[in-house]
C-alpha cells in the first residue's frame, strides 16, 4: 500500500505532526547461515528491520506479514512468525521523522525463519536491502533497530521472550 492512503497518512491529514500512539510490528528475517535482513531507509539513510504501523482490522502478525511483503517482497505465513520481544519505551520508540511527524510506537517483534519470495526492496521507502550477520550490521542503525537487535541477540542466547 505504501504511506499515501494508509491509516497513518489519513490520521496525519487531521492532526499534522502531533504525536500519535501507534501499534506496529518488526520482523527479523533469518536467511542462510543465520544472516538477517537489514534494509536502508530512504528518508533517513539509516538501516532497520522491516517494520510498520498497523492498519484498521489488522493484528500484530497480520501487520508483520503485510509490512514484510510491502517493504521487501518476501512472504511469510502468520503461523511461521515467532514473537521474541516487545518494544514500547518512549525514550527508545518515540520517533520524530525527517518531515517532523512524531510517533510513539508499540511494536511486537517477530523472527521469521521460513519465508518465500525474492528480495525486492520497495523503492519509495527502501534504498537497499540484504542479509548480514547478526553481529555485523551493514551500517548505522536506526536507534530503535539497535535496541531490537540487542533484544534479538538476548533472545537467541536465552530463548526467552524479551520486553522493553
Amino acid at each position: 500500500m505504501g504511506y499515501v492512503g494508509s491509516y497513518t497518512w489519513r490520521l496525519r491529514q487531521r492532526v499534522g505532526a502531533e504525536l500519535l500512539l501507534m501499534p506496529g510490528a518488526q520482523v527479523v528475517v533469518v536467511g542462510e547461515a543465520g544472516r538477517v535482513l537489514f534494509q536502508r531507509r530512504r528518508d533517513s539513510g539509516l538501516w532497520e528491520f522491516p517494520a510498520g504501523a498497523a492498519e484498521p482490522g489488522s493484528s500484530f502478525r497480520g501487520t508483520a506479514v503485510r509490512e514484510l511483503f510491502e517493504e521487501a517482497g518476501l512472504r511469510v505465513c502468520e503461523e511461521d512468525l515467532v514473537p521474541f520481544a516487545s518494544l514500547s519505551e518512549p525514550e527508545v520508540h518515540e520517533i520524530t521523522y525527517p518531515n517532523g511527524d512524531r510517533m510513539h510506537c508499540f511494536a511486537l517483534c517477530f523472527e521469521a525463519r521460513r519465508w518465500t519470495g525474492e528480495l525486492r526492496p520497495e523503492p519509495e521507502e527502501v534504498i537497499e536491502a540484504g542479509f548480514w550477520a547478526v553481529d555485523d550490521p551493514p551500517g548505522v542503525l536506526q536507534p530503535q533497530t539497535e535496541v531490537v537487535l540487542g533484544l534479538y541477540r538476548d533472545y537467541l542466547e536465552s530463548g526467552a521472550f524479551q520486553g522493553r
